[in-house]
């Protein structure tokens, strides 16, 4: 079972937004997609990238060093989807937003 851990409060990230954390050491890309928030890793598999400085779009983040395209959802690569980021759960707790790590 994750241990959730409070990483942002709600109105830090905005619809269509995205923004970096970092929990328990490990770089965390959280996304708010229409008002539902979801979480990857935040590094890019092509060369590192950071994610969550990436635009999002809809369902889908840009890494906004090589335009690699993720569905934040699933962690799958658009195009190639045996390409795959590690996914967290996230709870929502009022303001408060938490990821399972």
């Amino acid at each position: 079972m994750p241990n959730f851990v409070k990483v942002a409060n709600t109105s830090d990230l905005k619809p269509g937004s995205a923004m970096t954390v970092v929990v328990n050491g490990i770089d965390i890309a959280l996304y708010n997609v229409g008002g539902k928030i979801f979480a990857t890793d935040n590094t890019c598999v092509h060369q590192g990238g950071p994610l969550g400085e990436g635009i999002l779009d809809g369902e889908v983040i840009s890494c906004p060093w090589h335009m690699w395209e993720y569905n934040v959802c699933t962690g799958e690569h658009v195009q190639n989807k045996s390409i795959k980021l590690s996914t967290y759960p996230v709870e929502v707790e009022g303001a408060d937003i938490k990821v399972g790590v």
